[in-house]
């Protein structure tokens, strides 16, 4: 086998898991001295010295990448696949689970919501009730939601109330806009952090960061190995039942990855929107283009006292939360004259009712994610007059906005109902099947005499140098932009950098030394 150093430029000495066709041997062989052989859209050096082409720089480049990132990020994607695909049909599975306190088999015509709502106030006279949701269809319970001090951010007390007796059918923890049950609002956070709060955050960001990086790299190199073989294209996509050993494996890695690839990508840039670092960036660029969802004016009238001074309501105290307890009771006989003018407005099926605690203050009433749901309108209600006080229109929202709220309800498994949950388990079963198919490829390409636990060499070094000065730059320039904006990305990739510069000089080091003995 030729010598290779770690700098070296030699696309012989590249070596992983190489999606591109680079490395040819035969089926199953690993390790073996190959001859050298010109790899497709890469670099080459003649035999008299002349400088490398430059055309194909970037496959080694993304070759190199894929692998380090597919090896190290792995594990981190494979967490999220199973914890996403399990939250993926965790609405289906929460009808199930929470059948009793969801449904109700009473017939008949139902009570006025203030009433269920002043039945579940009876039940817990110690909280603040501040939203309702309606049954959105016959043998649907309501949900009335309360504030409850001791529950973590984001959390509700849900009492549900049998719309038709008054019965009160159980009290459970809701949590978030979508209102998740303790079942799913569980495998939200296992999904999103691992149980750890912020810290294990970081992981799911990571994965999220690397994922859009590996499936378009990957799709490259297929690409790029393709088109080298000069056979169809549909070989992009269809399976080769005559490919055996690590060809087989790289075939399976290839073409399941490229059904998947829009999925991966969508889930990346969903994922990275609600993640801690980079949604922070997101949502300040959506503020600075006005891209934010709108929001409806609640304000009625300006307040009587609006002299006095800040803080004179006693915000924060007990005399200020009983207070507003006494204004959200006053407000509570206006919930059906509320809930009727929203109908009116359009703004019907499933909603959530937001209580105003003052009287100045107007209800809002919001349509909410649900299956085939894809324009969620919402009115603000003056409960004395039952005047819409103003609205937000879906079809009024900037795009941005729009395909935000789609993507969102896509990623959570609502957008499309069960389809959507059923595709987004396959779609996690599918990259885990990838990934573990790029680890097998990874130890399929170990040095024959390794033993079963070798594994193959990375991809040579010295890629950059292949490229051209002005592409250089520009690859540079356009790291450090995404790097910044993808902060967890631009930093797992500067430690790439640093290790494997260390691995670097390390080797070479060794093999001056190893050189010098050799001479002396």
């Amino acid at each position: 086998m030729p010598s290779r150093s770690f700098l070296s430029d030699s696309p012989s000495g590249s070596s992983g898991p190489d999606l591109s066709g680079a490395d040819p041997g035969a089926p199953g062989q690993s390790g073996s001295a190959r001859p050298d052989r010109c790899v497709a859209g890469a670099p080459t050096t003649s035999r008299d010295g002349d400088p490398p082409r430059r055309a194909g720089a970037w496959i080694p480049l993304l070759r190199r990448l894929h692998f380090y990132a597919g090896i190290l990020v792995g594990p981190f994607l494979i967490v999220a696949a199973l914890t996403g695909g399990a939250y993926a049909i965790a609405p289906s599975v929460e009808q199930i689970v929470y059948h009793d306190q969801l449904h109700t088999s009473s017939t008949g015509e139902s009570r006025s919501l203030a009433d269920q709502v002043g039945a579940a106030m009876r039940v817990r006279p110690d909280l603040t009730v501040s939203a309702v949701r309606p049954p959105a269809a016959p043998g649907d319970t309501t949900r009335v939601l309360f504030d409850d001090p001791s529950l973590g951010e984001s959390e509700r007390q849900a009492v549900f109330v049998d719309p038709v007796t008054l019965e009160i059918k159980g009290e459970l923890v809701s949590y978030g806009s979508a209102a998740a049950l303790p079942f799913r609002a569980w495998l939200s956070n296992l999904h999103r952090n691992l149980h750890l709060g912020d810290p294990g955050r970081i992981y799911s960001e990571l994965a999220a960061s690397w994922l859009w990086v590996v499936a378009l790299g990957g799709v490259a190199l297929w690409i790029s190995h393709v088109r080298r073989r000069r056979t169809a294209a549909t070989d992009l996509v269809t399976l080769d039942r005559s490919a055996a050993g690590r060809n087989r494996t790289r075939n399976r890695h290839a073409v399941v990855g490229m059904w998947i690839v829009v999925g991966l990508v969508f889930l990346s840039a969903t994922g990275l929107t609600w993640s801690k670092y980079t949604g922070d960036n997101v949502t300040g660029l959506r503020s600075a283009m006005n891209w934010m969802t709108p929001t409806v004016n609640t304000e009625i009238s300006a307040p009587e006292s609006a002299g006095a001074p800040a803080g004179s309501g006693h915000h924060g105290t007990d005399h200020g939360a009983a207070q507003e307890h006494s204004a959200t009771l006053s407000t509570i006989p206006d919930l059906d004259r509320v809930l009727a003018a929203a109908h009116a407005a359009g703004v019907d099926g499933a909603v959530e009712v937001g209580i105003p605690s003052s009287a100045d203050t107007a209800f809002t009433v919001t349509q909410t994610r649900q299956p085939w749901q894809f324009s969620p309108d919402s009115v603000a209600v003056d409960g004395a007059t039952g005047r819409i006080v103003d609205e937000s229109r879906f079809a009024d929202w900037p795009l941005a906005a729009q395909l935000t709220n789609w993507g969102i309800a896509l990623h959570m498994g609502i957008l499309f109902g069960r389809l959507s949950q059923i595709g987004l388990l396959l779609l996690a079963i599918a990259l885990v099947a990838v990934i573990v198919r790029g680890y097998q490829m990874w130890w399929q390409r170990r040095p024959r005499h390794s033993g079963p636990f070798g594994v193959g060499r990375p991809p040579a070094r010295g890629v950059l140098r292949r490229l051209s000065v002005p592409w250089t730059i520009a690859l540079v320039a356009a790291t450090v932009v995404v790097g910044w904006f993808i902060p967890l990305l631009g930093i797992s990739l500067v430690a790439f950098l640093v290790v494997d510069l260390a691995l670097g000089l390390r080797t070479k080091r060794v093999r001056a030394q190893k050189k010098t003995t050799t001479s002396a």
